[in-house]
Parts: structure tokens; sequence; C-alpha cells
């Protein structure tokens, strides 16, 4: 009698506090089964939070999306200052076309996203963005969770490098045209060892009088020939300027953002990334030495350079053709994964 009593409790232990997927579904606010419920193909307004921040994205669904059926799910993570209207967009758009979930976000601080300091550039917020992404993803139930991967471009590559090496919930990860992260590089992005550690130090003067005070110093993020701002030069102001211009992008940079970005580094989480890695890279990208570098630091058995001689950095961003073939082969590398 005293076996079949501790029985019971055991069984009412175990209803209590492992609810029943039902009870699970009654958990959840009537406007988050509502918002699933609404969810259609292709373009979809979404929020998720993130280190205490509101992130707003842009889930794409494929354009056959059917209700009760999963699909594969991607969030991406663009350039240095990106909004999620510019390279994540064009991205998203072609994967769902092909089949998959995929998500373009704006990282807190900038964009639709909340967080204070208004354009500040943090490595390191955007890897736990990237993170966030993935979950949300993940509690979505048209996402299969067992093939959620990363894409990047750009400088999102170096975070989301990190954002997959230490997440179990991504299977694995693609990055294009990356601007990677080293010491090495860094010397070469900024010029010499004199700059760069000057850029630092004055990053580093900019967020202490922040946190003293709370005075956020502001500088452009692009300019044709200042050198104090985010990502100066020319040909950048020339592509980032259109957006600016439509009102899509914000020409704003925290200069304490140099701080933070200059103290950050990818290749650590290169040599530790164990997951199937595709990276697509040319000859005209930024820093291909460094793209070669991570590429030969990662161990993953499973693992691809795609290397493309001529393309233009920037074609990675908007050209139409371009787009097109780097999605293919995007996509051709996450199938193959999952088989």
């Amino acid at each position: 009698m005293r076996i079949v009593k501790i029985t019971l409790s055991i069984a009412l232990i175990l209803l209590i506090n492992y609810p029943t997927k039902t009870q699970n579904h009654q958990n959840m606010k009537v406007e988050e089964i509502k918002a699933i419920a609404d969810l259609k193909p292709g373009k979809n307004k979404v929020t998720f939070k993130s280190g205490g921040e509101t992130l707003v994205g842009d889930l794409y669904l494929p354009d056959d999306y059917t209700k009760g059926k999963k699909y594969p799910a991607i969030p991406l993570l663009g350039p240095m200052t990106f909004a999620k209207e510019q390279a994540p967009t064009e991205y998203a758009k072609r994967f769902a076309k092909r089949g998959f979930i995929a998500l373009a976000f704006d990282p807190r601080y900038r964009g639709e996203s909340s967080g204070k300091p208004r354009e500040f550039e943090d490595p390191i917020a955007k890897v736990e963005d990237t993170q966030a992404a993935a979950r949300f993803l993940s509690s979505l139930p048209m996402v299969e969770k067992s093939e959620i991967y990363g894409f990047a471009v750009c400088q999102g590559s170096s975070e989301m490098l990190r954002a997959v090496a230490e997440d179990d919930l991504f299977q694995g990860v693609v990055t294009v045209a990356g601007h990677y992260r080293d010491h090495e590089a860094d010397v070469q992005w900024m010029g010499s060892e004199e700059a760069l550690n000057q850029r630092l130090a004055e990053g580093q003067s900019a967020r202490k009088t922040f946190e003293e005070t709370g005075e956020v110093i502001n500088v452009p993020a692009v300019d044709k020939t200042r050198t104090d701002v985010g990502m100066p030069g020319e040909f950048v102001y020339n592509w980032y300027i259109e957006w600016a211009n439509k009102g899509i992008w914000k020409n704003n940079y925290a200069k304490m953002s140099d701080a933070n970005l200059l103290e950050y580094e990818s290749f650590t989480a290169a040599k530790k990334l164990n997951k199937p890695y595709l990276m697509i890279h040319s000859d005209n990208c930024f820093l291909p030495d460094a793209a070669k570098r991570q590429f030969e630091a990662v161990p993953a058995k499973e693992k691809k350079l795609q290397w493309e001689g001529e393309t233009g950095h920037f074609q990675y961003y908007d050209d139409a053709e371009v787009l097109d073939r780097t999605t293919d082969q995007a996509v051709a590398w996450y199938k193959q994964i999952a088989k």
C-alpha cells in the first residue's frame, strides 16, 4: 500500500512539473497565439527580446508556406552598422523563395529595435541578439528545430562565427564577403598599429565619458574624407549614403563603439567552430588574407572555402545575379548538412 501511495505521489509531481502540450499552449498569451496563427507567406513583422531590449524583425515565410508543415530557418546578420532592409532583406526574400524561413532583424541600438545609445556598434550584443533570434525561431511551430542555420555578410560574419560556435541551436553556418577580426586584420584595416591604437584609445575615452556623464559622442558612420568616422572612405560612403538619403539607414555612429568594436575578435570563435561551415569570399572582398587565416583555423571536419576570384565586395550586398548565386550556394550547403 505504501508503494502505491509513493507511486501516485511521483505521478502527481510529474504532472505538475511537466505540463502537456495543451497546457503549454494555454499558458501562451492570447496575442502570441494569434500572432503565430496570422503568419502568412512572405514578409511578417515580428518582435522578440534580447538583453532586455525589444528587437524588431521581418520574418519571411516560404511562398508555398503551408500550416502544419515544418521548415528550416535562418537568422541573418548584415555588415557593420547595417539595417535589416539592406543585404539581410535581399537574402531573406531569396531564402523564402527556396523553401526556408528567414529572419532579417535590426540588432539592438539600430533601426526599429530599442536600445540606447542609438547607433552603438557592439559586437557582443550582436552575438547575443543573433542567439536570441535563433531561440525565437525555435519557438515557432512551423520551424524545424534541428535545421536552424546561421548566415552573415561582411562584419556580421565575425559575430555569427561566435554565435554559432557557442550555441547548440545552430547546426551550421554560411558567411559571405566576411570582415574577419584578428589583430593583424585590424592593423591592416586601420592602416597602421599607431592608427589602430589611437582609434581604440579614442573609443575608450568616449566610452568613459558616457559611463561617467551619460554624454554620447557621435560622429558620422560614413564620410568621404574624415578618418574618425565609423567607416571612412569614398567607396564606402557612396554605397551607404544612398540608404541614408532614402531614410532607411541613419548616418550616425556612437564614437564609443570603437572601444567595443576593436576589443572584439573572431579568431578565437573560428578556432572553436566544430559545425559545418561554408565561407564565400573573393580576391575583391575585404581583407582576403584574413578570411583565409580564419578559415584555416576552423577545426570543423565539414567545411568549404568558396573562392570567387573577381566578385566585388558590394556585389554580395545588392547585385541580383550574385545574390541569387550566393543564396543557391548557401541552400545547397544547408541541405547537405541536413542529410
